[in-house]
C-alpha cells in the first residue's frame, strides 16, 4: 500500500547499518549496473563510463570492468581533473556513475559541462542510482543534469525518483538488492492497493451510511465543475449527494445531475454570498463531509462564505478550485484537505507557479505548516503531506492534463471522507483511484473529464 521512498540520509542509515564492508556494496552494485548494461541495452558493444570521485565513480568502475571482461569495448572517464576537456569517444551507450544519492545544489561548472557533453552525445543513457544532477531527497534540479533512459537504484527508490523535475530525466527504473536491510521513511509511494482500505457498500448500508457529500459550488459560466464533482461522487461509491450553488446554477445541475439532492444558496449576481453559510451547514449536518470550491467564483462575499464555512463546518472539507482563492489560515474545528495546483499554491504561499515547480516538496511541506491540514499538490507525481507525514502518488497520467479532472478529484475525495477514511489515506486514496480511472479509460489522447467519471467504478474494482 505504502512503498518507502528513501532520502540521502536515510540510505545513509541503511548502510551504516550493513555488517559488511562498503567494498562488498560497491561491488553489488557495480554488478546490478553491468548486468542491466548488458541485458538492456544487448546490441551495445562499446560503453562509455562517465565516473566522480565517490562511491557512486566506484560502482562505475566496477560495471567497466565486468563490461571489458564481457567482451565490450569500454572508456572509462574520470570527472577529476574538472577544469580538462574529456573526450567521451563515439560509445553506443553511455554510463552516468557522476554523482549519487549524496548530491545536492548545482553542479560545479567543470561537472555542469561535463553533463551538457554527455547529453549532447544523442546515445542512451543508463545512470547509476540516480541521473546525476537530481537531488535524491528532493526531485530538485538546481542546475545540470543528466537525462537518462534508464537508472538502476539499490535497496530501494529514492525521493528524486519520483518527485518532479528530477522524476522526469530518470527514464526506466530498477531497483537491485544489494543486502542491506530496510528502514523506516519518513516518505512512501502509494499503490493501488490502498483501494482496498476505501469502505463499499455492504448489505446493512442505506444511500445516507454508504457516504452523503455536500458539493458546494457554480457561478455564471462555471456550472460544469460542481456537476463533475458530484458525479466522481456517486461514481466513487458515495451513496447520497447534495449539490448546492445559486439559482442559475441550480437550472444546470437539475438537467445534468439526475441523481443529486439539489439545494438554491443565497447569492449576488450569480455568487454565492456568506448568507449561504447557514443552509450549507444545516445540510452539512446530515452529512459525512463537505466539497466545496469548484466553480464557485471569486468575490468578496464567496471569499467570506469560505472562511465562515471553513470555520464553522465540524465536518470534513475538501476545498478546491475558487475557495483556495485568498484563503487564509484559521482554527478549523474539523479536517480539511486543500487540493491546490501550482498556481494555487503558489498565491497561497507568496511564489510564483514556476518556484512550487522548482521546489514542489518544500511547497507543500510549507503549506502543510501554514495551514495545519492535509494539503494535495497536484500534477506529476502527486504529493499529499499532513502534518509530521508525506507520501506520493505515483502516476499523474499525461492525459489527466485537460479541463475539469481536478473537479473530478476532489469528489472522489469527498467521498473517501464522507465513508469515514482518515483524511491523508482518503486523499492518496483519492488520488490513485483518479490516476487509475485515466489509466481504465483508455484514451491515448482526447480524455475529457467526463470520462474519468464513466471509468471510475472500473478503477475501484
Amino acid at each position: 500500500m505504502l512503498e518507502p521512498l528513501y532520502t540521502a540520509a536515510e540510505m545513509r542509515a541503511a548502510e551504516e547499518r550493513y555488517p559488511g564492508t562498503v567494498e562488498e556494496l560497491m561491488e553489488r552494485a557495480g554488478q546490478a549496473v553491468a548486468r542491466h548494461a548488458l541485458e538492456d541495452f544487448g546490441d551495445a558493444r562499446s560503453f562509455t563510463v562517465v565516473c566522480g570521485a565517490g562511491s557512486n565513480g566506484g560502482d562505475g568502475r566496477i560495471a567497466a570492468q565486468i563490461l571489458e571482461g564481457a567482451g565490450r569495448d569500454v572508456l572509462v572517464i574520470d570527472a577529476k581533473p574538472e577544469d580538462e576537456e574529456k573526450d567521451l569517444g563515439d560509445p553506443d551507450v553511455l554510463v552516468d556513475a557522476l554523482f549519487g544519492t549524496g548530491f545536492e545544489g548545482q553542479p560545479r561548472p567543470g561537472a555542469a559541462r561535463l553533463i551538457e557533453q554527455m547529453n549532447s552525445l544523442g546515445i542512451p543513457v543508463l545512470a547509476v542510482d540516480l541521473p546525476s544532477g537530481v537531488d535524491a531527497s528532493t526531485g530538485e534540479v538546481e542546475g545540470a543534469a543528466v537525462d537518462a533512459d534508464m537508472t538502476v537504484t539499490f535497496h530501494a527508490e529514492k525521493v528524486g525518483h519520483y518527485v518532479t523535475p528530477g522524476a522526469y530525466l530518470v527514464g526506466y527504473l530498477e531497483v537491485e538488492d544489494i543486502g542491506l536491510e530496510p528502514i523506516e521513511t519518513e516518505h512512501a509511494r502509494v499503490t493501488r492497493e490502498i483501494l482496498e482500505l476505501v469502505p463499499r457498500r455492504g448489505p446493512e448500508d442505506t444511500k445516507y451510511t454508504a457516504g452523503h457529500v455536500v458539493v458546494v459550488g457554480g457561478s455564471p459560466g462555471l456550472t460544469g465543475a460542481p456537476c463533475l464533482s458530484a458525479l466522481a461522487a456517486m461514481r466513487a461509491d458515495a451513496g447520497y449527494v447534495t449539490l448546492a450553488g445559486p439559482e442559475p446554477a441550480v437550472q444546470v445541475f437539475e438537467t445534468w445531475v439526475l441523481e443529486a439532492v439539489k439545494r438554491a444558496l443565497p447569492a449576488t449576481d450569480g455568487l454565492v454570498t456568506e448568507a449561504a453559510v447557514d443552509p450549507v451547514l444545516e445540510l452539512a449536518a446530515k452529512a459525512g463531509a463537505v466539497a466545496v470550491g469548484p466553480g464557485l467564483g471569486r468575490s468578496d462575499g464567496t471569499k467570506a462564505f469560505v472562511r465562515r464555512l471553513l470555520t464553522e463546518a465540524q465536518l470534513p472539507v475538501v476545498v478546491d478550485g475558487d475557495a483556495l482563492w485568498e484563503l487564509e489560515p484559521a482554527e478549523w474545528p474539523g479536517p480539511r484537505v486543500l487540493t491546490p495546483h501550482s498556481g494555487e499554491l503558489g498565491r497561497l504561499l507568496g511564489e510564483e507557479a514556476s518556484w512550487i515547480d522548482a521546489h514542489r516538496l518544500e511547497a507543500v511541506r510549507r503549506a502543510v505548516q501554514l495551514f495545519d491540514c492535509v494539503v494535495l499538490l497536484k500534477g506529476t507525481g502527486t504529493l499529499i503531506a499532513a502534518p509530521g507525514k508525506s507520501v506520493l502518488v505515483d502516476g499523474g497520467h499525461p492525459s489527466l492534463a485537460t479541463a475539469g479532472t481536478g473537479d473530478v478529484l476532489t469528489g472522489i475525495i469527498g467521498a473517501f471522507l464522507a465513508k469515514g477514511m482518515e483524511p491523508r489515506l482518503a486523499t492518496a486514496a483519492a488520488a490513485t483511484a483518479h490516476h487509475w480511472a485515466a489509466m481504465e479509460a483508455g484514451h491515448e489522447a482526447g480524455l475529457v473529464a467526463g470520462d474519468l467519471v464513466d471509468a471510475l467504478p472500473q478503477a475501484l474494482s
